[in-house]
């Protein structure tokens, strides 16, 4: 069975160095008041593993699988961030949300995704599986994005064209950019009872001269050399023309002293 996801991103440098940013501190803070030290945890959707390192961390005497879809070169350098860590409670294979067969029922007690729902079809079936996997009373958790209440200033039409071809390229993937607010609707949908489902929000926000530069660069790149920029123009969404006009746009926001961007997430923790 495949769920089937179209990751509009891509795996190209740009992408993993904003992944590689994350930490269970700025990116699942909501789950950290659930966990114990003994759990045993799958962190679907990897990536390069600094969320998933954090998780190993902060259960000693329990283990960590983080799996993934990407090139072999994405779980080797999670492999290598975490030896150089000094962490041997983690282990990393291929895999991804749309492939748990593998898996058997009731094994993890905690199943979390971070930026996953949102490049998957059926992402109620998604969770359907990761409850499967998850023990009797074990947690399912979720952290999504919603691009619809991304904030930003100074405010332009350029940006504004920017957000609408971000979603246009996802809804032609036939997945859903605006993920954060539906994380409840979903595991409804799943068969998780309302009363066994918290619900939370999160936020990141790139202000200072550091996180604007970083920011900015990251997606001016990303706008022009990742997945996402071959299929806005394959998909006849954008011209490499109007790619490039927007990446200059980023670099131009990244460089004003007033510049703020803020991108509001939607969590959720499940007992399966």
């Amino acid at each position: 069975m495949s769920l089937g996801t179209t990751y509009s991103h891509g795996h190209h440098e740009s992408v993993l160095r904003s992944h590689s940013w994350r930490t269970t501190q700025n990116s699942a803070g909501y789950l950290l008041r659930y966990l114990k030290p003994t759990m045993h945890i799958l962190d679907i959707g990897c990536g390069p593993g600094t969320i998933t390192a954090d998780f190993a961390r902060l259960v000693p005497q329990g283990k960590v699988t983080g799996i993934d879809y990407g090139t072999s070169g994405v779980l080797d350098n999670a492999r290598k961030y975490a030896a150089e860590q000094g962490i041997t409670n983690v282990h990393f294979q291929n895999g991804d949300i749309c492939n748990l067969e593998d898996i058997p029922d009731d094994t993890y007690d905690v199943v979390h995704c971070h930026q996953v729902l949102q490049h998957v079809r059926d992402p109620a079936q998604a969770l359907r599986e990761m409850k499967r996997v998850a023990k009797p009373g074990g947690l399912v958790a979720a952290r999504e994005a919603d691009s619809k209440a991304f904030s930003w200033f100074p405010e332009s039409d350029t940006m504004d064209e920017f957000m609408e071809l971000y979603q246009k390229v996802a809804r032609a993937n036939h997945t859903e950019p605006d993920a954060g607010r539906r994380l409840v609707s979903w595991a409804l949908a799943a068969g998780f009872k309302r009363g066994d489902v918290d619900a939370t929000a999160g936020t990141w926000c790139y202000s200072t001269p550091e996180e604007r530069a970083w920011w900015s660069d990251m997606w001016a790149e990303r706008i022009v050399h990742s997945t996402f920029a071959t299929q806005a123009v394959e998909k006849g969404l954008a011209t490499e023309q109007k790619l490039e006009r927007l990446a200059q746009h980023w670099r131009e926001w990244g460089e004003k002293e007033d510049g703020w961007y803020a991108l509001l997430h939607g969590e959720i923790v499940c007992r399966a």
